[in-house]
């Protein structure tokens, strides 16, 4: 279950002491070939890390032989330094596999305005020793999933298996959770054999529908990345249709896992809406209830409070009589054609999951979104972040 678990690629997690917890921080994942087909899509965020304006020069060739990645300093907002840190870092990667620098895409997490010399030095050498660690074995990869982990409680993990060939991804995430992407670094695997054109269409049909849809707080991230390397070391090249589907339902457990680890989160909310005109109507309002504040405290305080989804849904331009609308909380219909319905005191929010739908009754089309509550610890978790 690790991004070890497909043919031809190693990896590596090691503690360059940027973390002062003395956890892993550097993670070096490695593909061996015999191809070195990529892909990778970033934040849609303007103010965009150094790691990802490298990268998206370095993957518009389609050809990426590793990833370096670092947690404990996002390396953003740190000027043309920043930058050169970047390069170093592609650079000593490079040296170290034979590689060229551009082969190499650069990854990192954490505060932003975070990037002196020391964090230079510190990076520099884990990548090294990240380089002479590298394996293919569960543990290597294991060790590389620990390595990226920033605010995360858990390691997020998931494989999947074709005919023939296999896909294994590593996430990190746990707050700053929007898209595009959510905040996320993800490096998925595959030893399928397939060219950088298809992986790119598959990953952007994956993500579309997966991490796209994560909504947890609000926030977009500056460093946002998700990769995809293909080894062709299994020697099949598979049914695109069936890749791009293992794929998006790999990408779909690990953004479950996102919202899951979310930062003080007390409760895993799902949104759907059904019956819109399309489904972009459909996403525009689960996500406009996910970004309800006011909602996500009533959840937090296990309070029904369906007023909130139909104001928020309100906001948005989805073709809807607001007259028509239905809304569903744990199974128990809340409000019918915009009145009150079944008695608010049926629906028990005390369960960590938690499931809205909410009936437009305008179409055919239906979205969700991926969210989670309001809670003390959110705030107090990020109101000293920096600090």
């Amino acid at each position: 279950m690790t991004v070890t678990a497909a043919k031809g690629f190693r990896a590596a997690g090691v503690a360059a002491g940027i973390k002062s917890t003395g956890k892993r921080d550097v993670t070096v994942v490695v593909n061996d070939g015999p191809s070195a087909a990529a892909a990778a899509v970033f934040t849609s965020n303007r103010c965009q890390a150094n790691p990802v304006i490298w990268s998206i020069k370095a993957i518009a060739d389609g050809s990426i032989s590793a990833i370096a990645l670092n947690s404990g300093g996002a390396n953003c907002y740190t000027g043309d330094f920043g930058y050169e840190t970047t390069a170093l870092t592609a650079e000593r990667a490079a040296e170290l596999l034979n590689l060229q620098p551009s082969d190499v895409l650069v990854c990192s997490t954490g505060l932003i305005g975070a990037g002196d010399e020391v964090f230079r030095q510190k990076v520099l050498s884990g990548v090294t020793e990240a380089v002479a660690e590298l394996a293919d074995d569960v543990a290597a990869g294991r060790n590389a999933s620990e390595g990226i982990l920033t605010t995360d409680s858990v390691e997020k993990l998931a494989t999947r298996t074709g005919s023939g060939y296999t896909i294994g991804g590593m996430a990190k995430g746990a707050g700053m959770l929007a898209p595009g992407l959510a905040t996320m670094l993800v490096v998925i695997t595959t030893d399928a054999d397939l060219e950088s054109t298809q992986l790119d269409a598959a990953l952007r049909a994956a993500t579309a529908v997966t991490f796209d849809r994560v909504d947890s707080d609000g926030c977009m991230s500056t460093n946002d990345t998700v990769a995809l390397m293909a080894s062709g070391a299994s020697g099949v090249t598979p049914d695109v249709a069936e890749f791009t589907e293992l794929l998006t339902d790999l990408c779909a457990e690990l953004s479950k896992k996102l919202q899951q680890d979310a930062e003080g989160a007390s409760h895993d909310i799902t949104i759907t809406t059904v019956g819109a005109a399309s489904v972009d109507d459909a996403v525009a309002v689960s996500r406009a209830v996910s970004r309800s504040n006011l909602f996500k405290a009533a959840i937090f305080g296990n309070d029904p409070n369906w007023g909130r989804v139909l104001a928020a849904a309100g906001t948005t331009d989805a073709e809807f009589d607001p007259q028509a609308l239905d809304v569903t909380m744990n199974g128990v219909m809340v409000c019918k054609a915009g009145t009150p319905f079944e008695s608010i005191d049926l629906v028990d929010l005390s369960p960590r999951e938690t499931e809205v739908i909410i009936d437009l009754h305008a179409g055919e089309a239906s979205g969700t979104i991926l969210t989670n509550d309001l809670t003390h610890d959110y705030v107090h978790e990020n109101s000293a972040y920096a600090s």
